[in-house]
């Protein structure tokens, strides 16, 4: 019988520990393990407890401190310690501050050693109410917040905490909550996700139950998504899908790139070039805050354009004419230019064209 895990995530150290402790005590069969990394210092904290309380604590020289390595040298190894322990009926995990959920997930579902005794039941992302819509939209980095994961962690603090929420089997939301931020959370996460008004109102056998669906949920947080996305029920949130099968031409992106990229808005897709035609290039944003990156080859799947634009307010007038903007034209995909250049100026992020496209 394979024990259930329970992962908790969030930007919010508060937010989250509230959620552990609630978690804990709805499932008094359950072990809870919390990490916390110490960039400065180069440690990774573990402690292990249960109803009883604490039952193990312990510091970890990482030789880079950083989320990968947490998870690699400590986390995965500790859950499974607990799991074959036998004493308890579900792991919860306290994932680092700033930790996505998705690696664990992908080890733990895709390694042939561990799935055998272990499973993802829940993921649950911790998120503070009164400063929900600040933390999803607004332009902080993680390093300005105090919760930078590695001294090089350059993330925004929106665009990390998006990426949890529409990774969330549950969102969890402490301390007073707005209808704003409700709606947003609401609108990000995925179709069939929770969303909870407080630690007290989480049901913690429904989570350990195995709310979980791998794949639903890589397919939702996936920057190469291809169902539709629901519209917003909610007149506090507003939603543009963006769609094309033309690429974007290189030298105008470059340039109006903050058509798009800017404003307090989350931001999530992905594009092609026609200097990477064969490349999946991926677009993730928030609060003004951009990440773009080269993903995985196109493969069979026919190349796209597609961008999801999510606020709160009023909606921007200028996004589908900017989108449009940025796209080749018919008569500059007719024209048969060659886009075989040596350079595109996407070097600093997506590698060299030679070695991508």
């Amino acid at each position: 019988m394979r024990t259930p895990v329970v992962l908790v995530t969030g930007v919010s150290p508060d937010a989250m520990d509230a959620t552990l402790v609630s978690l804990q005590w709805d499932l008094p069969q359950a072990v809870a393990v919390r990490h916390h990394i110490d960039v400065e210092r180069q440690l990774l904290t573990r402690v292990v407890s249960d109803v009883t309380g604490v039952l193990d604590r312990a510091e970890v020289d990482l030789e880079h401190a950083c989320v990968s390595c947490a998870l690699r040298e400590d986390v995965v190894p500790t859950i499974e310690r607990l799991a074959r322990d036998g004493r308890w009926g579900t792991v919860v995990a306290h994932l680092p501050v700033g930790a996505d959920a998705a690696q664990v997930c992908h080890v733990l579902t895709w390694d042939a050693r561990l799935a055998r005794h272990l499973r993802v039941a829940g993921v649950v992302t911790a998120v503070a109410g009164p400063t929900v819509v600040d933390d999803l939209l607004g332009d902080a980095l993680m390093a300005e917040r105090g919760v930078a994961t590695s001294h090089e962690d350059e993330r925004g603090v929106g665009e990390v905490a998006s990426g949890m929420v529409e990774h969330a089997d549950v969102v969890v939301v402490t301390g007073e909550r707005e209808p704003a931020g409700l709606a947003l959370l609401r609108t990000l996460a995925r179709p069939g996700a929770r969303v909870v008004a407080g630690p007290e109102l989480l049901d913690g056998a429904l989570v350990a139950g195995g709310l979980h669906d791998h794949a639903a949920t890589t397919a939702w947080a996936s920057p190469y998504r291809t169902q539709d996305v629901p519209s917003p029920d909610v007149p506090d949130v507003w939603q543009v899908d963006l769609r094309s099968d033309r690429a974007f031409h290189p030298d105008r992106l470059l340039e109006g790139l903050e058509d798009l990229g800017s404003g307090r808005h989350r931001s999530r897709g992905c594009f092609w070039l026609p200097t990477r035609p064969g490349r999946a290039l991926e677009w993730d944003g928030a609060g003004g805050q951009l990440s773009i990156g080269a993903g995985e080859s196109w493969g069979r799947r026919p190349a796209q354009t597609r961008l999801v634009l999510t606020g709160v307010g009023a909606r921007p007038d200028h996004l589908e004419e900017a989108f449009e903007a940025l796209l080749m034209t018919t008569a500059e995909e007719a024209s048969g230019q060659s886009w075989q250049r040596p350079v595109d100026g996407f070097e600093p992020w997506l590698g060299p064209v030679r070695e991508i496209a």
